[in-house]
């Protein structure tokens, strides 16, 4: 089996020849090809060529296309910095209050020139790799994100509590969705073999449980509808402990979760048996950016353990990966899965 292949299968339910390797390194394979985060966000062909060196020097099975987390909200009007070296960043809310969602122009995420930047990258990637590594186009921020970036984050939360506020805030969820699913189109076009959103902030350490399933789940199942409809697979991640949310977020559809390493593994091979495809979820500050490769390798070997009788799985960090990231620690990582493999 060649990447594309192995990763097709980890998502159809199918025991691949080894266990498949995706990595969220646009940090690193930017840092590692020699540019800066402003030229990486401009330049479709440093992006390419940032993961095409990644997958040459690394071996690994899929790569997944990431650029920042603020692309289509400055596409909905949120100011937004651009750092020499450090990704684009949030700087300032769209609108300032929720009943302003009412007067907000058609969104047109596809005039946006970073979202043709994206588009174009993910083009070249699927036309370099077509066929022999997995190409996964993430789509950037889901609704429930981008809603709180076009509120601010802080008004957001407090509008979240006012249910006086709760016939507007749906509207902007339903707003946002759209500019998401919009993404989700452009991004077919492209010949990627699969989507992917971020919902950043939805998950237990920011709302609560109950919160997530009235404001975040549902629009989240429209982008996954959406994906599906187009006959493409879906991954979807939120930060942080998604435990406590993890039958919400295999409701929504979604093909496959890529969750964060404070998500309880155990808890998410049960939870997604036959449901959905794990993508995760090694550390990737305290083991990855900052341990050893023997802890790598351990931390690894563990999860691996975990799933070793699960064939829907898929090796990654549980969030980006530091640019700062020794490459003997990833190379420790992607060690450590085809030996586990060689053991078995």
């Amino acid at each position: 089996m060649n990447g594309f292949e192995r990763i097709r299968a980890a998502l159809a339910g199918v025991r691949p020849d080894r266990v498949p390797v995706m990595l969220h390194n646009f940090l690193m394979a930017a840092r590692e090809a020699g540019f800066t985060q402003r030229r990486f966000r401009e330049d479709p062909g440093a992006i390419a060529g940032s993961f095409i060196q990644a997958v040459e020097t690394y071996g690994y099975d899929g790569v997944l296309v990431d650029v920042d987390t603020v692309t289509v909200a400055e596409a909905l009007g949120v100011r937004v910095d651009h750092p020499e070296d450090q990704p684009a960043r949030w700087a300032g809310a769209a609108i300032d209050s929720l009943a302003a969602v009412r007067d907000l122009p058609p969104a047109d995420v596809g005039g946006h020139p970073r979202i043709q930047v994206w588009l174009e990258a993910v083009r070249r990637l699927r036309a370099h790799f077509g066929g022999e590594v997995y190409v996964r186009g993430n789509c950037d921020q889901a609704a429930f994100s981008l809603a709180s970036m076009m509120r601010g984050p802080a008004d957001w939360m407090m509008d979240l509590v006012d249910k006086r506020s709760h016939a507007d805030a749906h509207a902007l969820l339903a707003y946002c969705a759209a500019a998401g699913s919009a993404f989700i189109r452009l991004m077919a076009g492209t010949g990627a073999d699969m989507v992917s959103n971020g919902d950043s902030p939805a998950g237990p350490d920011l709302i609560s449980p109950a919160m997530y399933a009235a404001f975040a789940q549902p629009y989240e199942r429209k982008i996954v509808e959406q994906a599906h409809a187009l006959g493409l697979p879906y991954a979807l991640h939120i930060c942080g402990n998604t435990t406590k949310i993890l039958d919400g977020m295999l409701a929504t559809g979604a093909d496959a979760l890529e969750l964060d390493y404070k998500t309880d593994a155990l808890a998410a091979r049960d939870a997604l048996k036959g449901r959905a495809v794990f993508i995760g979820n090694i550390d990737p500050s305290s083991v990855l950016a900052l341990g050893t490769p023997a802890l790598v390798e351990r931390r690894t070997r563990e999860l691996l353990d975990v799933f070793a009788a699960t064939p829907g799985f898929i090796l990654n960090a549980g969030c980006a990966i530091p640019a700062e990231t020794p490459p003997a620690n990833l190379r420790a990582l992607i060690a450590a899965a085809r030996a586990f493999e060689s053991a078995a």
